[in-house]
């Protein structure tokens, strides 16, 4: 089963400089000199060579797995339009997932967004590894933009307000 793991992992773009494709798992040393490690699996669905998601899990060298959450494609909205374009229906095998069968030259998850995905990964990765999503990750797709929310006056000034 060839899933193209590498190609789909550098689709999301993530900023970890140690890290490495092995197989159809990623792995990456999120926070150097700390001892957890991140490992991303593409998560099985109950058909036969079809993909659902994305499971990370935190290891710890000596512990084990510490924690790990699934992150389905559906809620990420990864196969959204393309599910819409080919009028694929819900609760069908097909939708919102992807399978080792594909056209010759395309990748299996072809027509995947992964927006949503590199978002959850990085809410999760921010609990684990605080800081080790730099302001140095690439580029973010074209439209987004952040919202700043107005500074909060540190200190209360001498007057009162009525």
């Amino acid at each position: 089963m060839f899933l193209q793991a590498s190609e789909f992992f550098a689709e999301l773009c993530l900023p970890f400089h140690d890290h490495a494709v092995v197989g159809n798992t990623y792995y990456a040393a999120p926070t150097p000199g700390v001892p957890l490690r991140m490992r991303i699996d593409f998560s099985r669905t109950i058909y036969a060579d079809t993909y659902g998601g994305l499971r990370l899990a935190v290891v710890h060298p000596d512990r084990g797995e510490i924690d790990a959450v699934a992150l389905s494609f559906l809620d990420h909205g990864t196969f959204h339009r393309r599910d819409e374009a080919t009028n694929t229906r819900p609760n069908t095998k097909q939708y919102g997932t992807f399978d080792t069968y594909h056209r010759p030259g395309r990748p299996p998850w072809e027509g995947a967004v992964t927006t949503g995905l590199r978002d959850a990964i990085e809410q999760y990765t921010a609990v684990w590894f605080p800081g080790a999503w730099t302001s140095s990750a690439p580029s973010r797709t074209a439209g987004r933009t952040a919202h700043t929310a107005p500074a909060v006056p540190l200190a209360r000034s001498g007057a009162r307000a009525r």
